[in-house]
């Protein structure tokens, strides 16, 4: 049995949204809300989350932005584990130990900074340890077996296992060796975090028995695209365009939380 980490987009697509998005994937069953903060260069994600983090920028969305939307899905689902996800210039801008207070302070529990090394982490680690929270690495297969072995024996509660080498959103099939290398990722004790091109509860329920998350976020940004879409030439009814984007999300969470389990 695993649980469903479900990611997205902060401010995407609009602020008002946003929130509504966030409380279809928890009542549909994700336990973790990996929100990310809108960067311009988005390196490790895919065209679909690309321009998500575009289009939220382009509206002049700030860092603080970010931060305020994390807190206000923390008041409102407070046992809420949220993990903060963006890149290093985020955190580096304004001092590692400045955002990370902040972010902390509004409700983070865990930051995944995909382009930062583990054991060059600039301080993060310690901060984590000191305030109770999570450094969470990420480690692709790429990765050679001494640097996987060290980073899986370094005491993390959580590694985020990206299931393929390449960028988020393309669809991905559990093979044996994906397998092997999401046990080769737990042998220090770590609980993982696997993702990568999750689309649907057969995946989630292939996938489920060898980690402690099933991680699925470009499926969900795709429906909100999608639905964005579909919306431009149709008459304005904000209520019942916003339920009706609640229901896909909640849906599709509820498909790949109940595959997992």
């Amino acid at each position: 049995m695993a649980i469903l980490m479900a990611h997205q987009v902060a401010g995407y697509p609009d602020d008002e949204t946003a929130l509504i998005v966030a409380d279809a994937l928890i009542d549909g069953g994700a336990k973790i809300l990996e929100v990310q903060l809108p960067f311009s260069d988005p390196s490790a994600d895919g065209k679909i989350i690309q321009n998500a983090n575009a289009k939220v920028l382009a509206r002049g969305y700030t860092t603080q932005n970010g931060l305020d939307f994390i807190g206000k899905v923390h008041k409102k689902h407070p046992d809420i584990e949220i993990f903060l996800m963006s890149y290093t210039s985020i955190f580096f801008r304004p001092g590692m130990q400045n955002f990370v207070e902040r972010a902390i302070k509004i409700g983070a529990t865990g930051f995944i900074i995909g382009d930062l090394p583990f054991d060059c982490d600039e301080g993060l680690k310690t901060l984590c340890e000191k305030y109770n929270v999570n450094q969470i690495p990420v480690i692709a297969p790429s990765v050679t077996d001494e640097r996987l072995s060290k980073v899986a024996h370094a005491g993390f509660k959580y590694i985020y296992s990206v299931l393929r080498a390449g960028i988020t959103g393309q669809a991905t099939t559990i093979t044996d060796d994906m397998i092997q290398y999401i046990e080769r990722c737990s042998e220090g004790g770590s609980k993982i975090l696997g993702g990568f091109g999750i689309q649907n509860g057969e995946q989630s329920k292939t996938l489920a028995p060898h980690v402690y998350a099933v991680v699925a976020g470009s499926v969900f940004v795709n429906i909100i695209s999608k639905f964005v879409e579909e919306q431009e030439n149709k008459p304005t009814n904000e209520f019942l365009n916003s339920k009706l984007l609640y229901e896909r999300i909640y849906n599709k969470a509820k498909e790949l939380s109940d595959g997992a389990r």
